[in-house]
């Protein structure tokens, strides 16, 4: 496995991963209600999602990438109604900071929530595109060794992002009172719907 090939790969996917979107806010409203674990396997979602998308980049999965673009209306139509679901009730939410984070329910919810999501915003995989193409990773040429090296960068690169933030975020954690976490929740919760909107909005305007 080319390092390389490997470093490069982490950067595109921290890069990719660091702009705060819907996710992050996600991400940073469950670390201040559930804890660090929770905040950690809603990122390692989108991490996962990253890296799938960078398979279709790396690998050179023309065919898979030309149908999601086909389909992105529908996708944002359908991530946009889930970001929205996902607003009203973080809104909607009583603060408690004692979350069960522990609990494997929550922690497979938080991440197969977030995983999809991220697989549903068609500007992910547009993304990836234009950044392999532009530093020449696209396809790469039957090497599957360096596209897997690349995919594996995109996921730690990813995955790094999440866990700093996460970490951040736990930290000033103990500092969150209840009440100043009710704010928390109703601005994420009108951020999260405002971006489920907008995606809901852009999807059945194209």
């Amino acid at each position: 496995m080319d390092p390389q090939l490997l470093i490069r790969g982490i950067v595109i996917g921290f890069s990719i991963a660091a702009p705060v979107g819907p996710i992050g806010v996600l991400c940073i409203r469950r670390t201040l209600a559930g804890g660090f674990r929770l905040g950690l396997v809603s990122g390692l979602g989108a991490a996962l999602a990253d890296a799938v998308y960078g398979c279709v980049a790396a690998f050179g999965l023309t065919a898979v990438s030309e149908a999601l673009i086909r389909q992105h209306d529908a996708l944002r139509l359908i991530g946009g109604a889930f970001l929205f679901f996902l607003g009203v009730r973080t809104f909607l939410a009583q603060p408690r900071l004692e979350a069960p984070s522990g609990d494997y329910r929550s922690l497979a919810g938080a991440l197969t929530s977030t995983f999809l999501l991220t697989l549903t915003n068609p500007m992910t995989i547009l993304s990836f595109a234009g950044v392999f193409a532009g530093l020449g990773l696209a396809s790469s040429g039957g090497d599957f060794r360096a596209a897997a090296g690349i995919v594996l960068g995109v996921f730690i690169g990813s995955a790094s992002w999440w866990l700093f933030l996460s970490g951040v975020v736990g930290r000033l954690r103990r500092q969150v009172a209840p009440g100043l976490l009710r704010w928390v929740n109703r601005g994420s919760g009108i951020l999260i719907t405002g971006f489920g909107l907008a995606a809901i909005a852009i999807a059945l305007s194209g």
